[in-house]
This record gives structure tokens, C-alpha cells and sequence, in this order.
């Protein structure tokens, strides 16, 4: 199998310690030294309620592995090496020199050349699956086979109904946890959302939501394989579908989609591997509570106020944005008043991290959804009903926008 070796990022300097100022975590950058968007260091401000400190329940360690370390360092990136009831016993990369210094940051001198060694360590529990997104499905089978919770980078699937369905099997076979880092789940905004829901401030259901992920690239941002390059935006859909699935814990039902021909030239069908030939796609969806939601993913379209955003509206009540916050009836206002909107405390050593203070949550959920032997927040439903929604929402743009029914899943 052949494997890129371009150098994306110096991680000689990242191995040896190259962070950002105050989060204590690494902070990747593209080629160029670029910022990667949403590693920014603004990309780590978040509300944390200081009030409360974070209480150990367990003394017990999960031996956990760590597997790829590409573009974003995705594997390092979400504190579980830090975390006080983990203990990281092995990491992995296709590419030695990222192995390397991946064995560094996460302060674990055992490695494995790939994924599929990894998976024969009797001595490991659990495993988070950072590599690229076309594999992100089949990985996470591999680790489910060999008896292993696993935790996985966005998206769930690679454009892949099929797989979608075989994942779905073996966690329910299996028993094992299965969780999805979807960053968007702990923003402050759909934290607050979320918790609002659930206490009925919205009133009985969600009427309207709206998500967007607009990811500006004029240029391609390469990759193992080149998978991002002319990507159908559709099929990375999470950061926006999460401001409905991860506040309602509802599905997107049927799907109307619009695509964008983009004039950006690694956009264009003939120069990306998908043949795909839109820059930017803009879905309509019917929801399972008999709403509506508006839903973008978009690489041709430069939006200087923020990238991975959404709103939501209910009878009672709506949250437009983080400026504004919550408005609604009285009554709602006044329920809201008694809610604690603020993330929890994390454990000592934890960073909240990037992507608006959310993979520091991200990856204590997925431990204590362990611990306490139960599904995580972004289990495999959620997980399904994010990612495939935009499978089939693409499918849809290219039949000229034609309405078609989504796969439902529930957990």
C-alpha cells in the first residue's frame, strides 16, 4: 500500500515539544505555517464552570492505544494521554517519522507500524482512530473485531452506506463503546443548546435548526492519499449536522440538496478523485420531530465570521448565536435562568483544547462512557444519523436536488 511521505508539518519540532502557549498541546500547522483552521489559538476559548471541581470516581486505568498522527495530530489532540484514568500503552502511524514523534507527545515509547498490529495487543481496551476518513469505518470494525471500545475522528463513514450499516451491526453485537468525536457537540453555544432542550426551554420539539461548516481552501490541503482534495462537501457534514442531532438527539428524515459548481480548479470534477463537481452543498432536511433544517457545507466559500456554526428555534424560544444567546417566551426565560450552561470541570491535566474547548470533553465522555459502562453522548446512532444524512444529501445534489429518504438509526 503506498503511502505519502510529504512532509506537512515538521514533527521533529513537534516531537520535541513545539505547543501552543497555554494549552500544553500541540498546535498543527499546514505546509505553508499555516494555522489549520479551528487550531487557532482563539479556537481554545471556552466557558468551563469554575464553581465545581472535578471528583475522580474511578482509580482504575483504561489501557488505551492511540492510532494517527497526519495533518491535524488528531491522535495526541484530546488529552487522553493526560487524562488521569487512562493509561496510553501503544501509538501507531503509517509513516515512522510520525510515529515517532506521535510516541513523544503521548509520552508512550511502545508503537506499532499500523492499525492492524495494534489491534492484536491483548493488553489494550480501548482505541481512538485518528487516521484518514476513507478508513475511519473499516478501522473502527478492526478494533470492534478484536473486542476493543473504540473512539473515531468525524466522519463515522466515507460516503459509504454499506459500512454505515456494518458498523451499526457490530456495536450492537458487540456491546462495545463506540463514540464520535464530533467537536461541534461540545461548542459552548450547542452545549448550552443541548441542555436547554433538554430542560424544554425550546418547548416540546425543534421547529428549525441551521448548521454550517465553511472550510475556505483556494488551494488544495493535501493529505494520505490526497483524500481532502475536491472531497464532496456532503460527505463531511458532521460539524454542521451536530446543531441538530446534538441538541434534539433527533434524525434528518428525507433530504432535498443543492450543489455549487465551483470555478476554484482543484474543485472541479476533473481534477479530484470523487469526480466531484461541486465546491459547496446546501441541504434541506425534514427532521424526525416534523421540522426542518438548513444544513451547508461549503470549500468555495470565504466566510470571515466563523466557520462551524448553527442555531436552533423552538415554539418557546430560540439560540441564534453565542453573542445573543437564548431568547424566548418568559416563561422560558425564566426557566433558563435556572439552568447551569457552562461545560463541567475536566479532570486535572486535561486541556479543554481546540475546536471551541471541545476535545478536552470529547475525550473524557468517551473514557467515563467506559468507566461507567455506558453509551457515550456521541454514540453510534448520533454518530450515523450526522454522517449519513450528508452520504445521501449528496446523492441528492447530484439528481438536481430530487428528495430522497435517509437510513434511520437508533441506539
Amino acid at each position: 500500500m503506498p503511502v505519502s511521505r510529504r512532509p506537512f508539518i515538521t514533527y521533529a519540532a513537534l516531537g520535541a515539544g513545539l505547543l501552543t502557549a497555554g494549552t500544553g498541546m500541540a498546535m498543527p500547522q499546514e505546509q505553508d505555517g499555516k494555522t489549520i483552521a479551528g487550531f487557532g489559538v482563539e479556537d481554545t476559548k471556552t466557558e468551563i464552570d469554575t464553581s465545581k471541581v472535578w471528583q475522580q470516581k474511578f482509580d482504575r486505568k483504561i489501557k488505551m492505544g492511540l492510532v494517527g498522527f497526519g495533518l491535524c495530530q488528531f491522535g495526541t489532540n484530546f488529552s487522553l494521554q493526560n487524562h488521569p484514568n487512562v493509561e496510553i500503552v501503544a501509538v501507531s502511524d503509517l509513516i515512522p517519522e510520525r510515529c515517532a514523534a506521535m510516541a513523544q507527545v503521548a509520552q508512550c515509547p511502545k508503537t506499532y507500524p499500523s492499525l492492524e498490529e495494534m489491534v492484536k495487543d491483548d493488553s489494550i481496551e480501548a482505541i481512538f482512530v485518528a487516521t484518514d476518513a476513507p478508513s475511519h469505518a473499516r478501522h473502527c470494525l478492526e478494533v470492534m473485531k478484536h473486542g476493543k471500545h473504540v473512539a473515531t475522528a468525524v466522519p463515522a463513514t466515507w460516503g459509504n452506506l454499506e459500512e454505515a450499516d456494518m458498523l451499526y451491526e457490530m456495536v450492537k453485537k458487540t456491546g462495545l463503546n463506540y463514540m464520535m468525536f464530533e467537536t461541534s457537540a461540545f461548542h459552548d453555544d450547542l452545549y448550552a443548546m443541548r441542555e436547554i432542550y433538554k430542560a424544554g426551554g425550546f418547548g416540546s420539539e425543534l421547529v428549525y435548526s441551521e448548521g454550517e461548516y465553511f472550510h475556505w481552501s483556494p488551494t488544495p490541503i493535501d493529505s494520505y492519499k490526497g483524500w481532502r482534495i475536491g472531497l464532496p462537501p456532503q460527505w463531511y457534514p458532521t460539524h454542521g449536522n451536530a446543531y441538530y442531532v446534538c441538541v434534539s438527539g433527533g434524525s434528518f428524515t428525507e433530504v432535498s440538496c443543492v450543489g455549487h459548481r465551483s470555478t476554484i480548479p482543484h474543485l472541479m470534477p476533473e481534477n479530484n478523485i470523487y469526480k466531484n463537481p461541486f465546491g459547496s452543498e446546501y441541504a434541506l432536511f425534514k427532521t424526525s420531530e416534523g421540522g426542518a433544517a438548513r444544513m451547508a457545507v461549503a470549500w468555495d466559500v470565504y466566510n470571515p465570521f466563523g466557520g462551524e456554526k448553527g442555531r436552533v428555534c423552538g415554539q418557546n424560544g430560540a439560540f441564534w448565536n453565542e453573542q445573543s444567546g437564548f431568547g424566548g417566551l418568559p416563561e422560558a426565560m425564566e426557566l433558563v435562568k435556572t439552568l447551569n450552561l457552562k461545560k463541567p470541570p475536566l479532570p486535572p491535566g486535561v486541556e479543554p483544547g481546540y475546536h471551541g474547548g471541545s476535545h478536552g470533553p470529547l475525550g473524557n465522555e468517551f473514557v467515563m462512557s467506559i468507566l461507567e459502562n455506558r453509551k457515550p453522548l456521541v454514540n453510534i446512532a448520533w454518530a450515523l444519523n450526522m454522517t449519513v444524512a450528508g452520504i445521501v444529501a449528496h446523492q441528492s445534489a447530484l439528481k438536481d436536488g430530487e428528495l430522497l429518504k435517509i437510513p434511520q438509526y437508533s441506539f
